[in-house]
């Protein structure tokens, strides 16, 4: 039996899987972990990171390295083994003849075929994938080494390569950013790998979730805005105040769109501390002005750099459509977190048929998160249920009117004036 001639063959299906393994290793190695890795001085990391940042030139090499031992394993192997297998099978069975040398030809050619498939490709494969970075680190410099060696023959191929993609159209470009999806999937593996909780799942993809979204999506509503008139008596606006359960108020002069600041509770308690009469246009502050198109992330920005921590959300007219202030975007992220008592009753309630009974001027990405829906605030020009509920009637309902959408039932169930107040959402029939 010729045992060095196997052991030639063992070595250079070992030399297949070392090159297998590197290929996946550093393909599959998130640069932001090996830039980490290389920070804290772990061994390789910086190798590893350069040759994942030269794809091209990398996997070159790596592919010359598997082509040739293919080669070398499958030429030596047929000639080295295919022989004294001929051999063996004409003494052991005479009666085969000729047709021993062929049966030999094809018992080699399977057998390393099947050698070099899996302790040559799928099993190195497999182990560098479930750790890349670490094995890749391993692997970087003998590689970077032998990719030195084989420049000449690399450049070539890299120089065909690039010829090649170009007559197809294709221009190469190694920035290949991020998708959001990809954010979600990761944040989602690593919650089930107890890296992430829950809670901190939740509150990421509601960053995702709100940072784009146009800050009238979170802003209170014009109708739900507690205002004060600065032409009332001192003592009605002293009592809604007091009775309103709100910290900041917005003032105008006579009618809600002609806002002219805003004041904090506290400083009218100062007021009434120091015995003066309750005077609106001693303690008004100058507001802060966003349009309702304005991406929530810009408006928190805007926060950062005032002392106003309420923003008057303004249309393309100017007309006044709502307020928001930083706690309304920290509720979008984190979740209500109810300010007096009273305050927290959910705008989406589950009832025991499994339908889902919703406010009106709750968010469309509530109704999105609790319909296990997608793309609904994409469909028009709204942001809350109710515009989603007329963009699709068409006209001001009266209760009672539904329609359908992927799969689910939308019904007014309750009107405050024209304005939509409740909608009820069950599972279509079928």
């Amino acid at each position: 039996m010729p045992w060095q001639d196997i052991l030639i063959i063992a070595v250079l299906i070992a030399f297949n899987g070392f090159f297998a393994l590197s290929e996946i290793a550093v393909v599959s190695s998130r640069p932001a972990r090996l830039q980490l890795m290389a920070s804290e001085g772990v061994r390789g990391a910086t190798a590893a990171l350069r040759l994942s940042e030269d794809p091209t030139g990398f996997l070159s090499a790596v592919q010359i390295g598997i082509t040739l031992v293919a080669i070398l394993s499958g030429a030596f192997g047929e000639a080295a083994l295919a022989t004294p297998f001929t051999e063996f099978l004409q003494t052991t069975f005479p009666s085969l003849g000729n047709k021993a040398s062929t049966i030999a030809t094809i018992v080699v050619v399977v057998c390393l075929a099947y050698s070099s498939l899996i302790l040559g490709e799928l099993v190195p494969k497999r182990m560098a994938l479930t750790n890349p970075e670490r094995l890749a680190c391993f692997v970087a410099r003998p590689v970077g080494l032998i990719a030195r060696f084989a420049l000449p023959i690399v450049w070539f191929l890299r120089l065909s390569t690039d010829t090649v993609l170009r007559a197809l159209g294709k221009q190469h470009n190694d920035d290949r950013g991020v998708t959001e999806e990809e954010v979600k999937t990761m944040i989602a593996e690593g919650t089930e790998a107890g890296v992430f909780h829950q809670a901190e799942r939740d509150m990421i993809e509601a960053v995702i979730r709100v940072a784009d979204r146009p800050v009238r999506s979170i802003m209170v509503a014009r109708p739900d805005v507690v205002w004060l008139d600065i032409e009332d008596p001192p003592a009605e606006n002293r009592d809604a105040i007091m009775h309103s359960g709100h910290s900041r108020f917005p003032v105008s002069r006579g009618e809600i769109d002609a806002v002219i600041g805003i004041v904090h509770a506290k400083d009218l308690l100062e007021q009434i501390y120091e015995g003066k009469t309750v005077d609106l246009d001693a303690i008004i502050r100058e507001p802060l002005y966003v349009d309702e198109r304005m991406a929530v992330l810009k408006v928190l920005d805007r926060f950062k750099t005032s002392n106003v921590h309420m923003a008057v959300v303004l249309d393309e007219y100017g007309s006044f459509q709502g307020i928001v202030t930083p706690m309304d975007i920290l509720t979008a992220i984190a979740g209500d977190m109810p300010e007096h008592e009273g305050d927290d009753v959910p705008e989406a309630i589950q009832r025991a048929d499994g339908s889902w009974l919703i406010d009106g001027s709750a968010a469309i990405d509530i109704a999105e998160r609790t319909l296990g829906l997608r793309g609904l605030g994409l469909e028009g020009d709204f942001a809350t249920v109710a515009g989603f509920m007329l963009h699709h009637l068409g006209h001001i309902p009266v209760p009672g009117e539904f329609f359908s959408h992927e799969g689910w039932i939308f019904e007014v169930v309750d009107l405050d004036g024209r304005r939509i107040d409740k909608v009820l959402v069950r599972k279509g029939d079928g």
